[in-house]
């Protein structure tokens, strides 16, 4: 199932995507509960809510499903309750051009690297991600993303998967020069509008977490990112593993990967996104995000 979040008069508003139509689950709900009010609704709901969903996606009226070209979708989750949680350094590759950039020796990490980046950087597709005048190295990073569906702790890596909703896109945008001079990323990484996420959720029955994944970004058409999932130093279940020890993961909770080599910082000469940018990022088996970077 793909789970979008839609812009209506009336607010936002969860919807299916079937193939290139969408359906506005609310304004075409058929059962005696409540219809629910946003993804976050579906994902406390968990194995029923998907059930039931699934029941009101085949019982619509054919006149209830509008275009996918007809609609404005926002970030799945538009406002997070938390802030996203994030791992760095975690391609191999990717580890290299940093270091490489940064001239110091190469170093893989022993464990995951977590930073956040706070709710009100999220946007969707279509949104512009800004570029302020406090940084003059704005990057981006595609990543794969997923949305955690049952709270717990202490998960271990063999029941991982099954605490996890589904996955999505996600462009974890940096600014380098913040992210260097503050000694931490959380600056540089929290910035409005350096979140994008989308275009949708899709569900883990629909997506194999274990499989490798081609996940890509372009920049105004330019491919410049190009790699596997499968390439991660630490997969999702070892990544949730480590962070829910001792630490509750709430469903509804986005935790995003890390990214793989090709990234601005990287390149020789290294490229910085510039106004009027068009930045595509996709996973294969989910779908892309496109954003213009807008000078502010």
């Amino acid at each position: 199932m793909r789970l979008a979040t839609i812009a209506t008069e009336a607010g936002p508003r969860p919807a299916a995507v079937v193939g290139e139509r969408v359906l506005d689950i609310a304004a075409d709900w058929h059962a005696d509960s409540p219809p629910p009010r946003s993804v976050l609704d579906v994902i406390a709901g968990g194995q029923p809510a998907l059930a039931l969903l699934q029941q009101q996606i085949e019982r619509a009226d054919a006149g209830a499903w509008q275009p996918l070209d007809n609609v404005r979708l926002l970030a799945p989750i538009p406002r997070p309750a938390k802030n996203v949680v994030c791992v760095g350094r975690n391609y191999k590759l990717h580890v290299e051009e940093g270091a490489r950039a940064r001239g110091v020796p190469v170093d893989y990490p022993k464990v995951p690297e977590f930073f956040t980046k706070p709710p009100t950087a999220v946007i969707g597709t279509g949104a512009d991600i800004e570029l302020p005048g406090i940084t003059a190295k704005l990057d981006y990073e595609v990543e794969l993303a997923f949305v955690v569906g049952r709270t717990a702790r202490n998960i271990r890596a063999e029941d991982a998967l099954d605490h996890i909703f589904g996955v999505t896109v996600l462009n974890d945008v940096t600014a380098r020069d913040l992210q260097r001079s503050h000694g931490q990323w959380f600056k540089g990484k929290g910035l409005d509008t350096s979140c994008p996420i989308g275009p949708w959720i899709v569900t883990t029955d629909e997506f194999d977490l274990r499989a490798g994944h081609r996940l890509w970004l372009t920049v105004n058409g330019e491919l410049r990112q190009d790699s596997v999932t499968s390439d991660m130093i630490f997969d999702c279940a070892r990544i949730l593993e480590s962070l829910s020890a001792g630490m509750t993961i709430e469903a509804g909770d986005i935790i995003t990967t890390g990214t793989p080599s090709g990234v601005g910082l990287g390149l020789d000469p290294q490229i910085w996104l510039k106004d009027g940018d068009v930045i595509e990022a996709g996973i294969d088996g989910i779908g892309h995000i496109t954003n213009r970077v807008r000078a502010v």
